[in-house]
């Protein structure tokens, strides 16, 4: 009964706040700060489908909060939000969070308040986090102004008088057009004068980007160049001028990066895979390091292919991989130090595997994980904590298995770039790609509907599959691939 008081009176006191304070751009940062605590995606380092999930999602609240403090902005249109919230143990007091066995839980809500505070509420209600800390916000008290909005409010009449009168409850509309969900069609509608004309703004800029591209790559005689994230065409072009910049000022430290790729990312170095990483937010000097220490990286790398062999011959021929969309970026050093831990474990162990009797199949190691697994495209992930005997049963028990994912991966990789060059083909589209985070199943389950139907918008358009709807700033289409 106490309880259910408590309850009662902190609503009260919540929608008393609501009625007489407003929260300002700073104080809504800070009440946010548990929020952005639990799905900042430099917490997800180990799961890269859900760190994109997240930072796309903070991209649209952000601007869903920054079009909230326009003055004078008043068409706002319900958004809808994915989020992936780190979890914590119901009993763990610590300041560093405990994670429970799956680590993080998915939660989806959607956002139709027109004031800072009633978002942040709900934003925190629907990720069940506390709101207490509300209460204990500096916030602004605007009484004058509270006084001049009560002359002006429209006036509020009962549900009785619409339904004598018969006129429409503003209230029922609003709450109506909320519950409609959101289809691919009326989207399209509401968005594509919007894309077609960021699009038309970015294409001398995509023009200059690819150009760019090329004369390096040629120069450098680079087998590619990459970008880790969704950075806009701008950014990129930016990019690529520094490092012509740094070709022309040094060209002698770069004579060692024939034919190997260079990604822009977050951090300078080399990665697991073997591609040059120049972090975004690094000076010159410190790419002309990384450009020095190639030769040395190189010598990594063939100690590193060394110990996959290695690996590779204890675990009766089974190929250890490593997949970028799958696998967190990791630098060369950090993946060494993995295969070195595995490998020590392995050979102490001295399991009893058939020489080549697992040859064909494939595993990639993880180091957030606690028990192996078997992916859908029939790899094994397998923890390097994994106990070696854990490690022997399960892979004997799903050897057949993962060699017919393998065989269905094959056939699936192929369906879907049949059905990638149909979809384009059929809507005149300049591009269609699909987000990390959009498995094969879900990009065929997605293609084959769209192919259903009679889309004319797209023409020309480059369209994105991803998780949910939006425009990006180059005016790339972002559709959810399970859309309706």
């Amino acid at each position: 009964f106490y309880y259910f008081i408590r309850l009662c009176l902190e609503k009260i006191l919540l929608q008393c706040i609501l009625q007489s304070r407003t929260l300002s751009g700073a104080d809504a940062i800070n009440a946010l700060r548990p929020f952005y605590f639990a799905v900042h995606p430099d917490f997800f380092g180990q799961h890269p489908k859900e760190r994109e999930v997240n930072e796309n999602s903070l991209k649209r609240l952000n601007g869903y909060l920054e079009n909230l403090q326009k003055p004078g902005f008043r068409s706002f249109k319900p958004t809808q939000l994915t989020f992936y919230v780190r979890e914590r143990e119901p009993n763990s007091s610590s300041v560093q969070e405990s994670f429970s066995a799956s680590g993080f839980r998915a939660v989806s809500f959607t956002l139709h308040t027109r004031d800072l505070l009633s978002t942040v509420l709900d934003i925190l209600n629907s990720c069940s986090l506390s709101t207490e800390h509300i209460q204990r916000l500096n916030v602004n008290s605007q009484p004058h102004k509270e006084a001049k909005n009560t002359l002006n409010r429209p006036i509020k009449w009962d549900k009785t008088y619409y339904s004598f009168t018969g006129f429409k409850d503003p209230e029922e509309e609003l709450e109506q057009a909320q519950r409609v969900e959101t289809t691919l069609i009326s989207w399209l509608d509401d968005n594509e004068a919007s894309a077609v004309k960021k699009l038309k703004k970015s294409l001398p800029l995509r023009k200059e980007l690819e150009r760019l591209k090329f004369e390096l790559s040629h120069q450098l005689q680079l087998s590619d160049i990459r970008w880790q994230r969704s950075w806009g065409i701008a950014h990129r072009c930016s990019q690529l001028h520094s490092l012509g910049r740094l070709v022309q000022q040094r060209p002698e430290v770069l004579k060692n990066v024939k034919g190997r790729t260079v990604v822009f990312t977050d951090r300078s170095g080399m990665s697991a895979a073997g591609h040059i990483m120049l972090g975004t937010m690094d000076v010159h000097h410190h790419w002309t390091k990384i450009f020095e220490r190639l030769p040395n990286y190189y010598k990594l790398q063939k100690r590193l292919l060394f110990l996959e062999d290695r690996i590779s011959q204890l675990l009766g021929g089974i190929q250890v991989i490593y997949i970028e969309e799958l696998q967190p970026l990791l630098t060369l050093e950090e993946y060494y130090k993995t295969l070195d831990s595995f490998y020590n474990k392995l050979r102490d162990s001295r399991l009893p595997f058939h020489p080549r009797s697992l040859r064909g199949l494939q595993m990639i190691l993880e180091s957030d994980r606690y028990a192996p697994s078997l992916h859908e495209f029939g790899h094994f992930t397998i923890p390097t904590a994994c106990d070696p005997a854990t490690l022997q049963w399960f892979i004997f028990a799903k050897a057949q298995e993962a060699r017919e994912n393998l065989k269905r991966k094959e056939e699936m990789m192929i369906t879907e770039k049949e059905l990638i060059d149909t979809s384009t083909e059929k809507f005149s589209l300049d591009r269609l790609y699909k987000e990390p985070s959009v498995s094969s199943a879900q990009m065929i389950d997605c293609c084959k509907r769209l192919l259903e139907e009679s889309l004319p918008y797209l023409q020309g358009m480059h369209l994105c599959i991803s998780h949910f709807y939006s425009v990006l700033q180059d005016g790339d289409l972002c559709i959810p691939w399970n859309w309706k």
